[in-house]
């Protein structure tokens, strides 16, 4: 099924004007209640709080690019402008797969910039495909069989926090088995866009990981739950 991209575009077209609208609209008055970087960075989850295992990347993750939304061979979105942005990575790595936590807040001056950021975000969650079939990938850095990649968007709500959910799934050829779990959660409370990914990757598997609801959950839940 060809799938066009002039949605996409109006969407986005749209949540830009938001911007020029939140940006013209408001004073230079600082709201009440405003959430500042100082606050997100402390409420990110570190390796301790996550489990024994996990430890923090050698490389720190580029607080400026965000994970990709779509899957397959999309390009990931580029952080909606206006925002002070920090982030946090750990990982899980191990002989049977690994996985991945990826925080990310975006920190506008005021709520109606953080609504249109996160309204950005959802035009293209919007315009992401349910699912993709990508052939094996073989290059100087990279060694990935083929294999099939569905994506859902949620409504999500937790604890006063506001947004959606991307979830996907990826199952790699017979040949290969494997299969990866991912769930990019977008939620927005007064001033922050937060941006968390839990990723689990399987090997020698073909069905989604047991827990990975329950586990991609308690640890966004966790973090709102920190800032109120």
């Amino acid at each position: 099924m060809l799938v066009t991209a002039r949605p996409l575009r109006v969407a986005v077209v749209a949540a830009l004007a938001l911007f020029a609208v939140a940006a013209c609209s408001d004073d230079d008055k600082p709201e009440a209640g405003r959430i500042d970087v100082t606050t997100m960075r402390g409420a990110f989850l570190q390796a301790a709080d996550i489990g024994r295992a996990w430890v923090a990347p050698e490389a720190s993750a580029d607080p400026q690019k965000m994970v990709s939304f779509c899957g397959g061979t999309s390009t990931p979105p580029e952080p909606p402008p206006g925002a002070e942005t920090v982030s946090s990575s750990f990982a899980d790595e191990g002989e049977a797969g690994a996985q991945t936590l990826e925080q990310l807040a975006l920190v506008y001056p005021d709520t109606k910039a953080a609504q249109a950021g996160q309204a950005l975000l959802r035009a293209v969650a919007d315009g992401c495909a349910p699912s993709v079939a990508v052939p094996a990938t073989v290059t100087s850095d990279k060694n990935e069989p083929a294999y099939d990649e569905t994506v859902e968007v949620r409504e999500l709500n937790e604890s006063g926090w506001s947004g959606f959910v991307l979830i996907r799934h990826k199952k790699y050829e017979a040949k290969h088995p494997g299969a990866a779990d991912t769930a990019v959660a977008v939620l927005t409370s007064r001033n922050v866009v937060l941006v968390d990914t839990y990723a689990i990757y399987q090997l020698n598997k073909t069905e989604s990981a047991a827990g990975f609801e329950s586990d991609w959950q308690k640890l966004v839940g966790s973090v709102v739950q920190r800032v109120g």
